[in-house]
């Protein structure tokens, strides 16, 4: 069982940045592939990043590309998305997932674990 807890979402202004965490609980932090995804009221779960065990490979949606950045940490248990340029068409609620794979996931029925959700909100 893995619980994961988001964190580092609120309000900024388009152009600005926003760092979101997501630490893992468990001793086998580094045998999960982790993703983020996000998702608005009455649309499906988007995917924006997921990024492999070992941080050797990752993965990003077309619309983040070359602004969104995801790292982890495994002596931390922490995974991150560093969002720079952000609009306001990012705004969403952001959630972390992960799933023990080898593989890279990028859709969310992949993952297995899912975190609480952190809003994340863009002002024009």
């Amino acid at each position: 069982q893995v619980q994961l807890v988001e964190s580092g979402g609120g309000l900024v202004q388009a152009g600005g940045a926003l760092r979101l965490s997501c630490v893992a609980s468990g001793r086998t932090f580094s045998s999960y592939a982790m993703g983020w995804f996000r998702q608005v009221p009455g649309k499906e779960r988007e995917f924006v990043a997921a990024i492999s065990r070992s941080a050797g490979r990752t993965a990003y949606a077309d619309s983040v590309k070359g602004r969104f950045t995801i790292s982890r940490d495994n002596n931390k248990n922490t995974v991150y998305l560093q969002m720079n340029s952000l609009k306001p068409e990012d705004t969403s609620v952001y959630y972390c997932a992960a799933d023990r794979t080898v593989r890279v996931p990028t859709t969310h029925y992949e993952y297995e674990y899912w975190g609480q959700g952190s809003q994340v909100t863009v002002s024009s």
